[in-house]
């Protein structure tokens, strides 16, 4: 054996030792769900995780923004407690700032069947599809946009975010009553496929609820100004492929409700850390911090497990080590969902782990809930 694959092995099962997790930590909460509270690592550096696992043939997942809208931020447990959810995690990573625009998923979000948010760099997605008998998950990395198509000429577009310069971003309801833009562009409103009213120089418009706005700046406004007039057909498409075969998803099409995460872990039973294929960072991989992450198990259960961090009584894990645990856990597919102070779980009405930050749980942009399967 070469010497790196023995310190490969070594590293592992040095991991594997401290954080080996045995089926007595689990305990049934109610039917279809388990749950185990961890402390693992050492004296020095002690880890504290929470780990729920869920038989999908017996509970529902379901995804929910904050609001119940494309921007705003609220905590997990009041995400959960409006929606009546047993349990929940937060989920996706968003725009973390004082703007209005705050809770904006930075990747692919969708809710019912609803496309909230474009995805970012390929980037691994939790996509969920709640059938009568079982729930189904995919953990795949994933290219979603929309376009728009006018006069047989295609423009890229945003959706549901803050309009930059030089930009196409397309406004639907979800979004906020207005479109939160500034008067330095065109707002095109359209519904059943054609231009209704158009606004030049005229910024936050209202949101038809029959249809959309497509809003530009820049060059884009003088480019569309030039091409529409009322009247004007125009279609909206939207677009999803693998970043890695550029086929489409097949997963996509299935799942009612997405989320975003970065990067993946772990891929048919191995480890896998895409963070460079997905454009994070080495220091984000190997520095450790409080962790949400999701996995798929061998025995067709599904994982929901949170690191505590930045604390005393728990140090947080890097994400190799992370990979290697949800690995030792039975993981066939897992994937990092956002973690820091955004790190919660909830659980019969209360908070069970013990968020980073000092003001305590952090609102965040959207969450994973989970529900007793409704019998038929």
């Amino acid at each position: 054996m070469k010497k790196t694959s023995v310190i490969i092995f070594i590293h592992l099962w040095i991991i594997s030792s401290i954080f080996s997790v045995w089926a007595q930590d689990f305990k049934a909460i109610q039917d279809g769900i388990e749950y185990a509270e961890i402390k693992r690592g050492t004296e020095t550096e002690p880890i504290k995780l929470n780990l729920l696992r869920l038989d999908l043939t017996k509970v529902r997942l379901d995804v929910v923004h904050a609001m119940d809208a494309a921007i705003g931020t609220e905590t997990t447990s009041s995400m959960a407690t409006r929606h009546g959810a047993i349990a929940a995690i937060n989920a996706g990573f968003f725009r973390l700032d004082r703007s209005i625009f705050a809770g904006d998923a930075v990747g692919v979000l969708k809710v019912d069947n609803n496309l909230y948010s474009e995805s970012s760099n390929g980037r691994i997605a939790l996509m969920i599809s709640n059938n009568s008998n079982r729930t189904e998950v995919y953990i795949e990395r994933a290219n979603v946009s929309d376009f728009v198509s006018i006069k047989g000429k295609d423009f890229d577009v945003g959706r549901n975010r803050e309009r930059k310069d030089d930009d196409l971003v397309i406004f639907t309801n979800i979004f906020h009553p207005t479109t939160l833009t500034a008067n330095n562009g065109v707002e095109f409103v359209i519904k059943n496929n054609k231009i209704r009213q158009i606004f030049d120089g005229k910024g936050s418009s209202r949101i038809p609820s029959d249809g959309y706005i497509l809003s530009a700046s820049g060059k884009m406004r003088e480019h569309l100004l030039g091409l529409i007039k009322i009247g004007t057909k125009i279609k909206l498409l939207g677009k999803h492929s693998s970043p890695t075969d550029f086929m489409a998803s097949s997963a996509y099409g299935k799942s009612e409700d997405i989320t975003n995460g970065v990067p993946q872990l772990v891929k048919n039973g191995v480890i896998e850390i895409t963070w460079e294929q997905e454009k994070s960072s080495k220091s984000f991989v190997e520095t450790r911090h409080p962790r949400t992450a999701v996995a798929k198990l061998k025995d067709g259960k599904f994982l929901m497990v949170t690191v505590d961090g930045r604390q005393k009584e728990s140090v947080g894990m890097n994400l190799r080590e992370l990979a290697a645990l949800l690995l030792e856990l039975g993981a066939t597919e897992a994937m990092n969902l956002d973690g820091g102070g955004s790190t919660t779980m909830f659980l019969n009405g209360k908070i069970v782990n013990t968020p980073s930050d000092k003001e305590g749980e952090r609102k965040v942009s959207d969450a994973i809930l989970v529900f007793p399967r409704k019998k038929n």
